[in-house]
């Protein structure tokens, strides 16, 4: 098979990519005809780069759901793994393409990968880069949610620490332990350093510890610029305790954790108390 020109990319830490194909290129750049035409003609749809990229890699990471389709129906190999340990649906969440992760989801991808040290879970690449929608069908699919990689920890913690809020609420309306540490830190913790005072709302508002302490004995105030608005955010939370009714939801929801939407939807409730625990 021909022999594209090298050409950089953000995917690859040695700098570029040698021994990239035409299959690779078609893919990539979303050449349906092309990439059919080669397909018809016998090329090799699982042929690899030197790190271990197939052509069905290089689909998903730049969004191009049409030749995900048809090398996924010619029989592309679905859990291959980069040097990284990256699977296409890695890549997929990473690309932010809902319609590439449905597809592969439906021809069977690992949703859960058993992770390496190297690697994280496609729900952790959707919420490093904000793919809310992508988070959503994650997580209908049984994504875990209290999964660890060994750069941030959980989704949750990489959400936060990214400072995209609406990834997060979509985590902690699932059930995802808002309160939980990773290297000492919470959620609340990567908040607070991000500067985002929604985040921080939202947090408190799911339960989260304002006065939680990491390893150096610090709470996420202490990671706040004053008069910066996370800093005010929290000062806020600081001076003016929690209601009861709201301690109350917080209590329902971490009892019931990632049954709840399921459990409260099925009690007899009237729909304004339904949606306030719901977070409606």
């Amino acid at each position: 098979m021909d022999i594209a020109v090298a050409r950089r990319t953000i995917m690859m830490d040695l700098g570029v990519w040698a021994d990239r194909t035409i299959m690779h290129e078609a893919a990539s750049l979303g050449r349906v005809l092309q990439l059919k035409q080669l397909i018809d003609s016998g090329s090799n749809i699982n042929i690899l780069t030197v790190d271990n990229i197939t052509p069905l890699h290089d689909a998903c990471m730049h969004g191009n759901s049409h030749c995900v389709r048809l090398l996924l129906q010619a029989g592309a190999q679905i859990e291959v793994r980069n040097i990284h340990g990256s699977t296409a649906l890695c890549h997929a969440c990473a690309g932010g393409n809902v319609e590439c992760v449905r597809l592969l989801l439906d021809y069977g991808a690992e949703v859960n990968p058993t992770l390496t040290a190297l690697t994280s879970t496609p729900l952790h690449e959707a919420c490093s880069r904000g793919n809310v929608e992508c988070v959503k069908l994650l997580i209908s699919k049984g994504a875990l949610l209290e999964t660890y990689d060994v750069h941030f920890g959980t989704p949750l913690h990489l959400a936060c620490a990214k400072g995209h809020t609406k990834c997060a609420r979509e985590l902690l309306n699932a059930g995802a332990n808002v309160n939980g540490k990773s290297f000492h830190n919470t959620a609340l913790h990567h908040a607070a350093e991000s500067g985002s005072a929604d985040l921080i709302e939202l947090l408190v508002e799911f339960g989260g510890d304002i006065n939680a302490s990491d390893n150096l004995n610090k709470r996420p105030l202490d990671y706040t610029p004053p008069e910066s608005q996370a800093h005010l955010a929290l000062l806020h939370f600081h001076n003016c305790p929690l209601s009861l009714q709201q301690i109350c939801r917080i209590r329902v929801r971490s009892i019931l954790a990632t049954r709840a939407l399921m459990i409260l939807t099925q009690l007899n409730l009237c729909p304004r108390i339904l949606n306030y625990l719901c977070y409606d």
